[in-house]
């Protein structure tokens, strides 16, 4: 699962989305592929971001990627590129408080910003991109529903391996001498008994 790229960017009704702000991780593209990947994420942020009506966000697939998108309704916008794992309730989280962020840092200024340019600088970028590229420590319910899952395959594993001793166990009570017939019957009987309410 990984972050790409978070791009933040202005809508209006009559004019191209313009990016203001942008960090990318293209540590996995070799040097000289870079530049191309940068210009087509922000291609895709563009564009996908024109296709979302305010105050709704959505996810665009392409190939091995996908771009959430989210337009608030006072035209701020911001989209990240992920790749197809990565889990969208995620993405969403980390746009809405980033927007929030941005919003509370710079104020209305937004709507007078020049377009992203390399000087353009919004810091918190860089640690939102480095923090969500493991979705379970940055998102809490992420985190909880891994515990879980991880809860319910040693659950699992517990009830196979008691399963497993029962069936020892019932080798060892019709072999043991130290056992009375009347307790090898009183065994069996409470098996019988406690089989028909197995739950499963």
């Amino acid at each position: 699962m990984k972050v790409v790229s978070i791009t933040i960017l202005r809508t209006t009704p009559s004019a191209e989305p313009t990016p203001i702000a942008m960090a990318c991780d293209l540590s996995s593209y070799g040097f000289f592929q870079r530049q191309g990947v940068k210009e087509m994420l922000t291609f895709f942020s563009k564009t996908f971001t024109k296709r979302t009506e305010p105050g709704q966000r959505q996810s665009i697939s392409h190939e091995s990627y996908v771009v959430h998108c989210y337009v608030r309704s006072d035209g701020l916008a911001g989209s990240v590129t992920t790749d197809a794992e990565y889990p969208p309730r995620v993405a969403f989280v980390l746009l809405t408080q980033l927007l929030d962020e941005f919003l509370s840092t710079n104020g209305d200024s937004w709507k007078s910003m020049p377009t992203l340019t390399e000087s353009t600088v919004f810091p918190p970028l860089e640690e939102y991109i480095v923090k969500y590229q493991d979705p379970a420590s940055a998102d809490k319910v992420t985190k909880i529903q891994n515990d879980l899952e991880e809860t319910t395959q040693i659950l699992h594993k517990t009830i196979d391996s008691v399963l497993e001793r029962g069936v020892k166990l019932d080798s060892l009570v019709e072999k043991s001498d130290d056992l009375s017939r009347q307790s090898k019957m009183f065994y069996k009987q409470a098996k019988k008994t406690n089989s028909c309410c197995v739950v499963s």
